[in-house]
């Protein structure tokens, strides 16, 4: 870090994260010499900053205790988690949060450069709070240039392609016309045009990786919701709820459709075999419509259902080994 007045701004930085710094620590984070770092700690002191200095082997520095809060150092990742978690707790269930929060974010984008300044406000106008949600697993951490590259291109409704990876999938590359980020329980999502699929799509952001903008405008779209959180809440719910069950039948297609009816799409009829697909929020259901086939089957998908169907024979078994001990009513 060569340029002075850039080194000592993340110097103040620093002193302000930490009460005590050591000599060499403070140094290395700047990327200096223990000698120039005294001629910074020096500079601070005549801007008015009063910085303490202990020798010997345990010295360092610190900022006097009881001095003026120093004006605020913020870098760009830093200013961008203040934002977030300034609209967390605007949109959170404590009572007398959301007007206070607000306020001070205001106050903090009015003080801050132009160019942090720009990423905070894209951030807070495109972003939609829908509160606190349970959600399965434990949610990946969002990068906070993947973060702002999205709010970015969302508030300048410029087209944004993107590397993207799908539970079970490998990455692929898409590109959408951003509308709003929406923050859920601890995750981000893109709602977004999917030019490829031509449909409206939510993306997880911490599945996202390699944002660009590509110079050129999304065409004005009408969203079909009113409330975008809601619109993403309601398919996040739905998608947690179902599972797509896929198996392979030996038995005839026309056979197994008149033993399963309505509930299964029957498909790739292959003489002796055919494939079923079922859609629904149990799996034991799926199962005994398989079972009701009439047929041997093979449990294709999704992950873990052939573990699933296991199971459940198991139990099967035992119930019938059960069966074939018990004493009979007339013995």
């Amino acid at each position: 870090m060569s340029d002075p007045a850039v080194r000592t701004l993340r110097l103040l930085s620093l002193l302000q994260t930490r009460r005590f710094w050591s000599g060499p620590d403070l140094a290395a984070r700047l990327g200096v010499s223990v000698r120039t770092l005294r001629r910074d700690v020096e500079r601070l002191r005549e801007l008015g900053y009063p910085v303490d200095a202990s020798r010997g082997t345990d010295g360092g520095y610190a900022l006097a205790r009881g001095a003026a809060l120093p004006p605020l150092v913020l870098d760009d990742d830093e200013a961008v988690a203040l934002a977030v978690g300034l609209q967390a707790a605007a949109a959170g269930p404590v009572a007398g949060m959301a007007e206070t929060s607000l306020r001070v974010l205001a106050k903090l984008v009015q003080v801050m450069p132009g160019r942090l300044r720009g990423r905070v406000e894209a951030l807070r106008a495109v972003t939609v709070p829908a509160g606190v949600a349970p959600a399965p697993g434990s949610p990946d951490a969002v990068d906070p240039d993947v973060l702002t590259a999205v709010a970015l291109a969302c508030r300048d409704t410029e087209r944004l392609g993107f590397g993207y990876a799908p539970p079970d999938r490998e990455r692929e590359e898409r590109l959408v016309e951003p509308h709003r980020l929406v923050s859920l329980g601890r995750r981000w999502y893109l709602v977004a045009w999917d030019l490829d699929r031509g449909d409206w799509r939510t993306f997880r952001l911490d599945r996202l990786d390699a944002p660009r903008g590509t110079g050129s405008r999304a065409a004005p779209r009408r969203f079909p919701a009113e409330d975008a959180a809601a619109w993403v809440r309601e398919r996040l719910d739905k998608a947690w709820a179902r599972h797509v069950v896929e198996a392979e039948v030996a038995a005839p297609a026309e056979q197994v459709r008149g033993r399963i009816g309505r509930w299964a799409t029957v498909t790739e009829d292959l003489g002796d075999a055919c494939r079923v697909r079922i859609e629904g929020d149990d799996l034991d259901w799926a199962t005994a419509a398989l079972v009701v086939a009439g047929a041997p089957f093979t449990a294709l998908s999704p992950p873990g259902f052939a573990a699933h169907v296991r199971g459940v024979a198991a139990r099967c078994a035992a119930a019938s080994r059960a069966g074939a001990a018990a004493p009979s009513m007339g013995s």
